[in-house]
């Protein structure tokens, strides 16, 4: 499952089926998957001399070139392609279209073709945007963003891409809200729900696979989507006429509220766009932080300059007609790497002028700690001087508030409304302020499906303090988005149907792949879950690059055969897992996203009854509340795990319901899991000597 050679493999279908030279005609949805999947050099290879607008009505007649159509089968664009049929400026005509063409539309077009120039219509299921082998994204965003009247800086630099908003554009394709009557309902009227099924059956099309479906139990909107793509994929059967696998790959719907997470750094430069399959260096350092990125880049000029000085131009040695022609081969690379070399370098100088002057290391370190670590006394003081502080800007503030306030919001003896006053005392407009209680009341502790910061009851805070003592690595990187636990329980097979149902169907194919789930092996008198092998994430409202980074590494561990820690089956030799989304958010979007759901649902802006645990003047380090605790006595090593502080307030409906039978499961296995390792050391020292 690699999803830039899937595209890729339709674009070199599209592009060699004629010979000669070509015109390559886009729209506005198929310019970005082109876009990503391929490059100007590469289509000039193939002959593909210029590339247009379908929607452009100025291009000129060129009645000697053939034409190549990849287009999205929109109204806008069927209305388009008619037209330029009618009145055609090309000698012939090809027409690709990225999803299913119904049988009226075909006809539509087939009578515009009147001088019959059109030589082939085919569907080639390319209609998702390919970030990665492992990342996609419909490429829109999930809500409609709001007017900024703040004007266009006249110098356009790295910083003022990050720092001053640019105005936006009315409604477009490139926005489409996606929640009707509440943040749990499907916009009938933005047709989002119909855009989230035809891209995700493209994506099964293109990958020739028909899943076993499941989503998050506490999100309707999830389970929608599943359902309508289970009617398409059995209302076209001779298209998902693909071979069974055993065991059935899945389709994992879950919905962005259950991890209302952001990313920081490139991707809050949108402007700037980097290619792994053009750029080696970026390909190389993509999921490096920002600290090996360094050295990484030092190691790129000491290469440049070593392959520099080694050349004969610059030590002024061609002296012969051979030196001369070895010069011209090597020059093209050469001047490759001098302006490849010169971009990251400049990047670079100024992401780290960026994460100087905006004092990003330290705001990273205090995001990482809320999300990672429960110390509230620590986390109140270091949050309270963050917002205090001058050297920080108004975004970075209104972030860490809201990271707090999601950490601590059902804490007893939070202080979440006096960080609200305190945001308003420096300066940070009262609409900003509200963004905290319309967090709350769209993704808080009711609202998600997981345990977030895994303290919403005894038994998971234990796992936590048990995994705890293993160490940090990297302050900087200490989060692991909660995403990549429920994969890991997926590919282990002990994902809880409870929590993560499939969806009913009356097919019966579809039903032997349910039970072809749940069959037990027949070299085992134990009953074990089967494992998928291929896997693929949907996250309704969009993923971050955060996520898409934890699963591109999780894809390496599994190529290598690396397996999970822990006791339990582990993944099947050869799993794989792609990721993909409504949009790919950064922390401006995220935010922008809450300021549209304020919009549109006022009364979240406003702290209902039982949003927020009861504040006190507690100034001490509460994270363990006011229980003894619970003391774990391994031979010689103590470990004491502290009780709930959530004061019995923790959520509701099934969430709730079984946290205790879900809580002695994750503490059972952290427990193990702690006890092995406890075993392996003292076997480690008697063999080896202590």
């Amino acid at each position: 499952m690699d999803l830039l050679k899937s595209i890729q493999n339709y674009i070199t279908k599209m592009i060699d089926h004629s010979t000669g030279i070509k015109v390559l005609l886009l729209d506005s949805d198929t310019t970005p998957i082109i876009s990503l999947a391929a490059t100007q050099s590469n289509l000039l290879e193939h002959e593909i001399y210029l590339t247009d607008s379908i929607s452009n009505s100025n291009r000129d007649p060129m009645h000697h070139l053939k034409c190549i159509c990849f287009l999205r089968p929109t109204t806008e664009s069927l209305r388009a392609m008619e037209e330029e049929l009618r009145n055609p400026r090309y000698k012939e005509y090809w027409l690709y279209f990225s999803n299913i063409l119904k049988k009226s539309e075909i006809e539509i077009l087939a009578e515009a073709d009147e001088r019959e120039l059109v030589r082939e219509v085919q569907e080639y299921f390319a209609d998702y945007a390919p970030i990665t082998s492992s990342h996609f994204s419909l490429n829109i965003q999930p809500y409609n963003p709001i007017q900024r009247t703040q004007a266009e800086p006249n110098t356009i630099t790295l910083s003022s891409l990050v720092n001053q908003p640019r105005p936006l554009k009315k409604l477009t394709q490139r926005s489409l809200p996606i929640f009707g009557d509440s943040t749990s309902t499907w916009n009938i009227s933005t047709g989002a729900l119909e855009r989230h099924v035809q891209c995700l059956s493209a994506l099964c099309l293109s990958l020739k696979k028909k899943p076993i479906i499941r989503y998050s139990k506490l999100s309707k909107m999830s389970k929608k989507l599943g359902q309508e793509l289970l009617y398409q994929i059995q209302s076209e059967p001779q298209l998902f006429d693909f071979r069974l696998t055993h065991p059935s790959p899945v389709l994992l719907i879950i919905d962005r509220k259950d991890d209302p997470a952001y990313q920081k750094y490139a991707n809050e430069l949108k402007e700037i766009v980097l290619s792994t399959e053009q750029d080696q260096f970026f390909n190389k350092n993509l999921y490096s932080n920002f600290g090996d990125l360094g050295a990484s880049i030092k190691s790129y000029v000491t290469e440049f300059q070593a392959k520099s000085v080694s050349s004969k131009l610059v030590a002024g040695k061609i002296d012969t007609v051979q030196d001369m022609k070895k010069f011209l081969e090597e020059y093209p690379e050469h001047r490759k790497l001098s302006t490849n070399v010169s971009k990251h370098v400049t990047l670079v100088g100024e992401l780290s002028r960026l994460v100087s002057q905006l004092k990003l290391l330290e705001v990273s370190e205090l995001e990482q700690s809320l999300a990672a670590n429960e110390s509230h006394a620590s986390d109140l003081k270091n949050v309270r001087e963050m917002i205090a502080s001058p050297l920080i800007n108004k975004d970075n503030k209104i972030r860490l508030s809201l990271l707090y306030a999601l950490r601590y919001q059902k804490f007893n003896g939070n202080n979440i409304l006096s960080i609200i006053d305190l945001l308003k005392e420096y300066s940070i407009p009262e609409e900003d302020t509200k963004l905290i209680y319309i967090l709350l009341n769209f993704s808080g502790v009711d609202k998600r499906q997981t345990d977030l910061f895994n303290n919403s009851n005894f038994f998971s805070r234990s796992k936590s303090v048990l995994k705890g003592l293993k160490g940090v690595e990297n302050v900087y990187t200490q989060h692991n988005p909660p995403l990549i636990e429920t994969i890991e329980l997926l590919l282990k097979g002990k994902l809880k149907e409870l929590n993560f149902p499939f969806l009913d169907s009356s097919s019966e194919s579809s039903q032997h792949q349910q039970e072809d789930l749940h069959r037990s092996s027949s070299n085992n008198s134990q009953n074990l879950p089967i494992r998928p092998i291929e896997l693929m994430v949907f996250v309704v409202g969009g993923t971050t690059y955060e996520e898409a980074r934890s699963v591109a590494l999780l894809n390496e561990r599994l190529a290598t055969g690396q397996g999970f820690s822990g006791p339990g089956p582990q993944p099947q030799p050869g799993a794989r897992v792609i990721l993909g989304g409504t949009c790919v958010h950064n922390s401006k979007t995220f935010l922008d996203w809450l300021r549209d759901i304020g919009t549109k649902f006022p009364e979240y802006k406003e702290a209902k009854p039982g949003l927020i645990a009861n504040s006190t003047t507690q100034t001490g380090d509460t994270s363990f509340g006011d229980g003894s605790g619970f003391n774990l006595q391994l031979g010689n090593l103590s470990v004491n795990v502290g009780s709930s502080n959530n004061g019995g307030t923790v959520g509701s409906g099934a969430h709730n319901s079984n946290n205790v039978a879900a809580g002695f499961e994750e503490f059972g296995d952290a427990a193990v899991d702690g006890v092995r390792n406890l075993f392996g050391r003292v076997r480690k020292g008697v063999v080896g000597g202590f």
